[in-house]
Protein backbone atom coordinates (compact mmCIF):
# COMPACT_ATOMS: atom_id res chain seq x y z
CA UNK A 1 0.00 0.00 0.00
CA UNK A 2 1.00 3.74 -0.86
CA UNK A 3 2.40 5.70 1.93
CA UNK A 4 -0.30 8.12 3.18
CA UNK A 5 -0.42 12.04 4.15
CA UNK A 6 -2.68 11.79 7.85
CA UNK A 7 -3.82 14.53 9.83
CA UNK A 8 -4.18 12.41 13.00
CA UNK A 9 -5.62 13.92 16.30
CA UNK A 10 -5.83 17.55 15.12
CA UNK A 11 -8.56 19.73 17.10
CA UNK A 12 -10.50 22.51 16.37
CA UNK A 13 -13.05 24.39 18.57
CA UNK A 14 -16.79 24.15 17.23
CA UNK A 15 -16.25 27.28 15.15
CA UNK A 16 -13.36 25.94 13.07
CA UNK A 17 -10.47 27.52 15.20
CA UNK A 18 -7.12 25.26 15.75
CA UNK A 19 -5.30 27.62 17.73
CA UNK A 20 -6.21 31.26 19.04
CA UNK A 21 -4.85 34.79 18.65
CA UNK A 22 -1.80 36.42 19.63
CA UNK A 23 1.01 33.48 19.65
CA UNK A 24 3.80 33.96 22.05
CA UNK A 25 6.74 31.90 23.48
CA UNK A 26 4.71 31.71 26.45
CA UNK A 27 1.26 31.54 24.73
CA UNK A 28 1.80 28.50 22.14
CA UNK A 29 -2.18 28.94 21.85
CA UNK A 30 -2.25 32.41 21.58
CA UNK A 31 -5.41 33.33 23.96
CA UNK A 32 -7.00 29.91 23.56
CA UNK A 33 -6.36 27.20 25.81
CA UNK A 34 -4.60 24.22 25.02
CA UNK A 35 -6.53 22.26 27.69
CA UNK A 36 -9.28 23.56 26.57
CA UNK A 37 -8.77 21.89 23.17
CA UNK A 38 -6.74 18.42 23.84
CA UNK A 39 -8.69 17.35 27.41
CA UNK A 40 -10.34 14.48 25.68
CA UNK A 41 -6.74 13.61 25.19
CA UNK A 42 -4.80 14.44 27.90
CA UNK A 43 -7.36 12.35 30.05
CA UNK A 44 -6.46 9.22 27.85
CA UNK A 45 -4.27 6.43 29.05
CA UNK A 46 -2.33 6.73 25.82
CA UNK A 47 -1.62 10.39 26.19
CA UNK A 48 2.19 10.67 25.91
CA UNK A 49 2.48 13.34 28.69
CA UNK A 50 1.23 10.76 31.47
CA UNK A 51 3.61 10.59 34.20
CA UNK A 52 0.67 8.52 36.02
CA UNK A 53 -1.00 5.23 35.92
CA UNK A 54 -4.74 5.25 34.70
CA UNK A 55 -6.70 7.65 31.82
CA UNK A 56 -9.23 6.49 30.16
CA UNK A 57 -9.91 3.67 27.28
CA UNK A 58 -12.25 3.69 24.74
CA UNK A 59 -12.68 5.89 21.12
CA UNK A 60 -10.34 8.88 22.54
CA UNK A 61 -7.90 6.20 23.49
CA UNK A 62 -7.61 3.84 20.79
CA UNK A 63 -7.21 7.12 18.49
CA UNK A 64 -4.64 8.79 20.27
CA UNK A 65 -2.58 5.68 19.85
CA UNK A 66 -3.40 5.96 16.02
CA UNK A 67 -1.22 9.39 16.51
CA UNK A 68 2.47 7.10 16.27
CA UNK A 69 0.74 3.75 14.85
CA UNK A 70 3.22 3.49 11.38
CA UNK A 71 4.50 7.17 11.20
CA UNK A 72 7.75 7.17 9.93
CA UNK A 73 8.17 11.24 9.26
CA UNK A 74 6.28 14.39 10.61
CA UNK A 75 5.69 18.01 8.22
CA UNK A 76 5.05 20.78 10.64
CA UNK A 77 4.34 24.75 9.80
CA UNK A 78 7.24 27.25 11.70
CA UNK A 79 4.48 28.41 13.39
CA UNK A 80 3.69 25.21 14.84
CA UNK A 81 7.81 24.53 15.88
CA UNK A 82 8.25 28.19 17.82
CA UNK A 83 7.04 31.88 17.69
CA UNK A 84 9.81 33.27 16.34
CA UNK A 85 9.27 35.25 12.75
CA UNK A 86 11.78 36.29 9.99
CA UNK A 87 15.12 35.10 10.36
CA UNK A 88 16.51 32.84 12.93
CA UNK A 89 17.77 34.52 15.41
CA UNK A 90 18.49 32.21 18.23
CA UNK A 91 19.77 28.75 17.11
CA UNK A 92 19.95 27.28 21.22
CA UNK A 93 15.50 27.18 21.28
CA UNK A 94 14.97 23.75 20.09
CA UNK A 95 10.97 24.44 20.38
CA UNK A 96 8.21 23.61 22.94
CA UNK A 97 8.54 20.01 23.69
CA UNK A 98 12.16 19.89 25.86
CA UNK A 99 15.05 16.99 25.99
CA UNK A 100 12.24 14.65 24.44
CA UNK A 101 9.94 15.51 21.99
CA UNK A 102 6.71 13.20 21.14
CA UNK A 103 7.71 12.64 17.48
CA UNK A 104 9.92 10.00 17.57
CA UNK A 105 10.81 10.46 14.04
CA UNK A 106 12.19 12.85 11.66
CA UNK A 107 10.42 16.38 11.42
CA UNK A 108 10.62 19.30 8.78
CA UNK A 109 9.28 22.03 9.55
CA UNK A 110 8.22 24.72 6.69
CA UNK A 111 10.16 27.71 7.05
CA UNK A 112 11.36 30.56 4.49
CA UNK A 113 14.51 31.03 6.81
CA UNK A 114 16.66 27.91 6.63
CA UNK A 115 18.16 26.83 9.75
CA UNK A 116 21.06 23.68 10.52
CA UNK A 117 19.08 20.12 11.64
CA UNK A 118 19.52 18.84 15.20
CA UNK A 119 18.61 16.28 17.01
CA UNK A 120 16.58 16.25 20.43
CA UNK A 121 16.65 12.48 21.78
CA UNK A 122 15.15 9.53 18.68
CA UNK A 123 13.71 12.98 17.15
CA UNK A 124 15.64 14.77 14.24
CA UNK A 125 14.27 18.43 12.80
CA UNK A 126 15.00 19.47 9.47
CA UNK A 127 14.01 22.67 8.13
CA UNK A 128 13.33 23.44 4.64
CA UNK A 129 11.69 26.07 2.39
CA UNK A 130 9.63 23.87 0.12
CA UNK A 131 6.16 23.61 -1.13
CA UNK A 132 4.39 21.24 -0.07
CA UNK A 133 4.85 18.27 -2.42
CA UNK A 134 8.58 19.03 -2.17
CA UNK A 135 8.44 18.74 1.25
CA UNK A 136 5.98 15.67 1.06
CA UNK A 137 8.38 13.89 -1.35
CA UNK A 138 11.64 14.41 1.60
CA UNK A 139 9.21 13.39 4.34
CA UNK A 140 8.23 10.00 2.47
CA UNK A 141 11.99 9.02 1.41
CA UNK A 142 12.61 9.69 5.62
CA UNK A 143 10.15 7.73 6.59
CA UNK A 144 10.85 4.50 5.43
CA UNK A 145 7.81 3.08 3.55
CA UNK A 146 5.72 4.42 7.17
CA UNK A 147 3.11 7.17 6.34
CA UNK A 148 3.89 10.71 7.35
CA UNK A 149 1.85 12.97 9.42
CA UNK A 150 1.42 16.81 9.05
CA UNK A 151 1.13 17.95 12.34
CA UNK A 152 -0.25 21.46 11.84
CA UNK A 153 -0.82 24.13 12.44
CA UNK A 154 -3.56 25.35 10.71
CA UNK A 155 -2.06 26.96 8.03
CA UNK A 156 0.16 24.21 6.80
CA UNK A 157 -2.94 22.01 6.40
CA UNK A 158 -4.83 24.26 4.48
CA UNK A 159 -1.83 24.46 2.42
CA UNK A 160 -1.98 21.10 1.78
CA UNK A 161 -5.60 20.54 1.27
CA UNK A 162 -4.97 22.96 -1.45
CA UNK A 163 -2.42 21.37 -3.41
CA UNK A 164 -4.24 17.97 -2.57
CA UNK A 165 -2.03 15.95 -0.79
CA UNK A 166 -3.95 14.83 2.13
CA UNK A 167 -5.09 11.18 2.36
CA UNK A 168 -6.81 11.01 5.77
CA UNK A 169 -7.68 13.55 8.57
CA UNK A 170 -8.70 12.75 12.43
CA UNK A 171 -9.78 15.79 13.17
CA UNK A 172 -11.67 16.34 17.18
CA UNK A 173 -13.93 19.19 17.31
CA UNK A 174 -13.75 20.30 21.28
CA UNK A 175 -17.07 21.57 22.89
CA UNK A 176 -15.78 25.09 23.12
CA UNK A 177 -16.00 28.31 21.00
CA UNK A 178 -12.78 30.49 19.81
CA UNK A 179 -14.22 33.21 18.28
CA UNK A 180 -10.89 34.27 16.86
CA UNK A 181 -7.37 32.68 15.40
CA UNK A 182 -6.44 30.49 13.09
CA UNK A 183 -9.67 28.63 11.58
CA UNK A 184 -9.33 25.90 9.60
CA UNK A 185 -13.07 25.93 7.91
CA UNK A 186 -16.10 27.65 7.69
CA UNK A 187 -17.68 24.39 7.75
CA UNK A 188 -16.63 20.38 7.46
CA UNK A 189 -19.04 20.62 4.46
CA UNK A 190 -16.29 22.33 2.39
CA UNK A 191 -14.21 18.96 1.62
CA UNK A 192 -16.59 16.72 1.09
CA UNK A 193 -16.45 17.18 -2.77
CA UNK A 194 -13.05 15.54 -1.74
CA UNK A 195 -13.46 13.70 1.35
CA UNK A 196 -15.91 10.98 2.64
CA UNK A 197 -16.67 11.72 6.19
CA UNK A 198 -17.79 9.67 9.00
CA UNK A 199 -19.04 11.99 12.27
CA UNK A 200 -18.42 10.37 15.92
CA UNK A 201 -19.75 11.53 19.22
CA UNK A 202 -17.33 10.67 22.42
CA UNK A 203 -18.36 10.46 25.91
CA UNK A 204 -15.64 12.75 26.45
CA UNK A 205 -17.70 15.51 24.26
CA UNK A 206 -15.58 15.83 21.64
CA UNK A 207 -16.94 14.81 18.26
CA UNK A 208 -14.47 12.96 16.38
CA UNK A 209 -14.40 14.10 12.36
CA UNK A 210 -12.59 10.96 10.33
CA UNK A 211 -12.08 11.90 6.45
CA UNK A 212 -10.84 10.18 3.50
CA UNK A 213 -10.47 10.72 -0.02
CA UNK A 214 -13.00 10.04 -2.59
Amino acid sequence: MSQLLRVQCFTVSRDGFGTGEGQSLERPFGHADPADLMSWAGATASWPNRTEPGGTRGLDDYLVREFTRGIGAEIMGRNKFGPQRGPWKDHEWKGWWGENPPFHTPVFVLTRHERPSFTLADTTFHFLDASPAEALARAKEAAGGQDVRLGGGVATIRAFLEADLVDTMHIAVAPIDLGRGERLWESRTELLDRFHLDVVPSPSGVTHLLFWRR
